[in-house]
């Protein structure tokens, strides 16, 4: 159980609601999740949140849209984040993948790692696994990378810290385990 209740949409005021409907025109596809709606108690926290799309498309812009997707799970998964982990999750196998089973080129892997070790490990990455990731990117991508997963991770903070719950839509993409 959430420990702050996503905000109603009747209780939502009317710039709140302007601001919904313009991060839906805005980004296709997207919803008033339970993450959106509970950040929507503060109009302006939702509004720093939701800078998390422009750092995802830029993402998108340098790896392509598959690792973009595939790095946001490795660093909610980092995190320990269900709601997030879940999320991608979806976007994994809603592009025909299973999470536990990808197919992934050392790049990809080392790509995916530093943004699991920076969740995991408070931003601090080994040397090394910096100089793999800094040897395929210009400082510029370095920075938009690393400005992404501070974002991811504190939108896993938010999730983790008030227990945000999972949305009933992303049910079917539970992982399914088999009893021992």
């Amino acid at each position: 159980m959430s420990r702050i209740d996503p905000l109603p949409e009747s209780q939502a005021s009317d710039d709140l609601k302007a601001a919904w409907a313009r991060h839906i025109a805005d980004y296709p596809g997207s919803r008033i999740t339970n993450m959106k709606a509970t950040l929507s108690h503060s109009p302006l926290a939702f509004d720093v949140y939701m800078q998390w799309y422009p750092l995802y498309q830029a993402v998108i812009g340098l790896v392509g849209n598959r690792l973009a997707y595939l790095f946001a799970h490795a660093i909610s998964d980092g995190s320990d984040c269900p709601l997030c982990t879940m999320f991608f999750r979806k976007i994994i196998i809603d592009h025909g993948e299973k999470p536990e089973a990808l197919v992934l080129t050392d790049d990809e892997q080392t790509l995916l790692r530093f943004g699991s070790e920076m969740a995991r490990n408070k931003g601090e990455v080994p040397a090394d696994l910096y100089q793999a990731v800094a040897r395929r990117h210009t400082a510029a991508e370095l920075v938009i990378l690393v400005a992404f997963a501070g974002q991811m991770i504190a939108t896993n903070v938010f999730n983790n810290a008030l227990e945000v719950e999972v949305d009933s839509y992303l049910a079917p993409y539970y992982p399914v385990t088999n009893p021992t």
